[in-house]
């Protein structure tokens, strides 16, 4: 019997080989200083709760090994021009083997031009012009609803609240801002409604004060625009405080994020295209689900998540599962995993265009629409666009006093 006990043990073995331990390692840059700090440090957070979940798990497991996820990070402090130098060092100097984009357009956009000409594999969770994606890259993959189709939501909302009501559209002078309201100005075009003011700002602008005027002469009914969070956050103070009583206003990026709230009456009525919100649940095939995910975020970070930090997780999410379907980390057999998946997560449904002329630009996944409103006494958001997916009534016209 003892005999028998010990042939089986081996034969168990035998069956199921321990993984030998090794490391994968991630290069990326946070803006962890500058105007988009606030936006990156979201997407930071996501980052690294899904390395400390993989390691805790045991690691990634693909040919034969069990590779633990060791993060370099840098600082690209909001500007361009550092970001080309920093992804160099990381895959030069640091041996990055697999890399994760920098957050907003204007900073992707340089890093996709060093991850393609080195061969890198690079997860965007954070940069949504598709211009990147129309340049024939090969490595590049976009997790995220694309930019033209930010506020494809706002706009249907709208129009079917208010048929042909009058839109001004105020942004900022960066490619993903630009893009969003480039594509929003046709679309709202084509839905019956009026636009009556398209303008851009400088992305350090800090008064808008000016702007604000315009739009009040304007006589608009709805404001269409913003950037990032500083300038969005910024614009929904003045627009409160000068009194320019619109009946709808959507804001990129700012007021997906908690702090927003902070704004008090300026935030209440304020919406905010989202790729992803809590109240929005989907089963996933692997990986946490959304109850999940939302708490240990927030046990770990104590504040609550947001979609910078669920896109930044599923950026690790999709290429953890992308080297195990591949069952190697070779940058061929997982960019081939790549192109071929289809799958369904927390953050929602996956797939990416695998064609040479749109190559790593995100296909499935489905934005909602948030709304800022009193919940239990709270300020707090809701998800009020589609119909199928709001956890409220949209609130509109907003009422003057907020205004």
């Amino acid at each position: 019997m003892k005999r028998l006990c010990l042939l089986v043990a081996a034969a168990t073995v035998f069956a199921a080989p321990a993984f030998a331990e090794d490391t994968i390692t991630i290069g990326m840059t946070e803006s962890q200083t500058g105007p988009l700090n606030v936006d990156s440090l979201g997407q930071s957070r996501g980052y690294q709760l899904w390395r400390d979940d993989v390691n805790a798990a045991g690691g990634i497991k693909a040919g034969g090994k069990s590779y633990k996820v060791k993060f370099i990070s840098y600082d690209d402090q909001s500007v361009g021009g550092r970001v080309q130098q920093l992804y160099t060092r990381l895959i030069v100097q640091d041996k990055a083997q697999f890399l994760f984009g920098p957050y907003s357009s204007g900073l992707t956009a340089p890093a996709a031009v060093i991850s393609e000409q080195y061969g890198r594999i690079m997860l965007d969770s954070g940069g949504a012009e598709e211009k990147p994606f129309e340049l024939g890259n090969k490595y590049l993959f976009l997790v995220i609803t694309s930019a033209g189709h930010y506020l494809s939501g706002a706009v249907a909302a709208l129009a079917a609240k208010q048929p042909h009501a009058k839109v001004a559209l105020v942004y900022s002078d960066d490619p993903f801002s630009k893009t969003v309201l480039g594509a929003a100005k046709a679309q709202a075009k084509q839905a019956g409604l009026d636009v009556v003011m398209d303008e851009s700002y400088a992305p350090s602008t800090t008064d808008f004060g000016p702007i604000v005027n315009k739009i009040i002469s304007s006589n608009a009914d709805a404001f269409l625009g913003g950037g990032h969070y500083s300038d969005g956050a910024t614009l929904a103070r003045q627009m409160h405080d000068q009194k320019a009583n619109l009946k709808w206003v959507s804001i990129l990026v700012a007021p997906g994020d908690d702090k927003f709230g902070e704004l008090g009456a300026a935030a209440l009525g304020v919406t905010v295209p989202s790729q992803w919100e809590i109240q929005v649940s989907y089963k996933p095939q692997f990986g946490p689900t959304t109850t999940e995910f939302a708490k240990a975020f927030t046990d770990k970070f104590h504040a609550p998540a947001d979609y910078h930090s669920a896109s930044g997780y599923t950026d690790g999410m999709i290429l953890q599962h992308a080297i195990e379907q591949a069952d190697s980390i070779d940058p061929e057999k997982v960019t081939a995993a790549l192109n071929a998946m289809d799958v369904t997560t927390f953050f929602g449904h996956i797939k990416f265009a695998s064609d040479p002329a749109h190559h790593g630009l995100q296909l499935a996944h489905e934005m909602v629409l948030a709304q800022w409103q009193m919940v239990n006494g709270k300020l707090a958001r809701q998800v009020v666009w589609p119909e199928a997916a709001k956890s409220a009534d949209l609130l509109y016209p907003i009422p003057a006093a907020t205004q």
